[in-house]
């Protein structure tokens, strides 16, 4: 409720009061909120404080703006923190969410010069090149390539991807996962970005490159990921 005795500023109170009801699920992703008129009436506020709240969450990314049609609850990321190298299945059970997968190719092909050094084997060494679409109940909201040389981890088949690959190495290679490489950059999404993610020309995509390495400092996976800029974002504790 607004309460205009409150030294806190009317905006800031409405703002407070839409965000709790985003968060304790009263309002839900791609709902229409209330109109300006509407709220104006209710609290018998002013259209331009009603419009300052409005503006500041959509700022924020809670609310989105469609033209023609209103403001409406934005899809809220998922949000990865970077303490240490987790795999995908891993970091979406860790936030409630149920992890999928859904596998678009899986070959064998020979290491080209690049990959050879970041697996550190011979050019023209096996590797398993794996495409799939990653999924958070249900919903797609990365595409990833990966590289495993195939000395390592052995002739892997589709439905050894269908959980996470980390498991997998740990507890059916009986490998020890111990550290990770990664790069993330914001960039634009190529065309099998689009096709699997459902985005349009131009659309944004938080591109990560990630080397993982088993005991020995052994490279047992190089992978791009293109995530859904609109689903995804990473968050980084940074102590002093």
């Amino acid at each position: 409720m607004i309460d205009k005795k409150s030294p806190l500023p009317i905006y800031y109170q409405l703002q407070q009061e839409i965000r709790e009801q985003i968060q304790n699920g009263e309002l839900q992703p791609g709902e229409l909120i209330p109109s300006e008129r509407i709220y104006t009436e209710k609290y018998d506020i002013s259209r331009m404080t009603v419009r300052q709240a409005i503006n500041n969450l959509a700022q924020e990314g809670l609310l989105v703006r469609m033209k023609g049609k209103g403001t409406f609850i934005a899809e809220q990321k998922i949000q990865q923190t970077l303490k240490g190298i987790t795999s995908f299945s891993e970091e979406m059970k860790q936030k409630g969410r149920e992890p999928g997968s859904r596998v678009i190719s899986l070959k064998e092909i020979n290491a080209d010069r690049f990959m050879a050094n970041k697996l550190d084997i011979d050019n023209d060494a096996k590797v398993l090149k794996l495409k799939r679409v990653r999924l958070a109940d249900q919903i797609p909201v990365a595409f990833e390539t990966s590289y495993m040389p195939k000395d390592t981890v052995g002739q892997m088949k589709e439905e050894d991807f269908a959980n996470s690959f980390y498991e997998y190495v740990e507890n059916v290679l009986h490998f020890h996962i111990t550290h990770g490489e990664q790069d993330i950059e914001s960039t634009l999404a190529e065309q099998e970005d689009k096709e699997y993610l459902g985005l349009e020309d131009g659309a944004p995509i938080l591109l990560i490159k990630r080397l993982t390495y088993i005991s020995g400092n052994k490279p047992i996976e190089y992978v791009r990921t293109a995530y859904h800029a609109d689903k995804y974002k990473y968050k980084l504790s940074l102590p002093r």
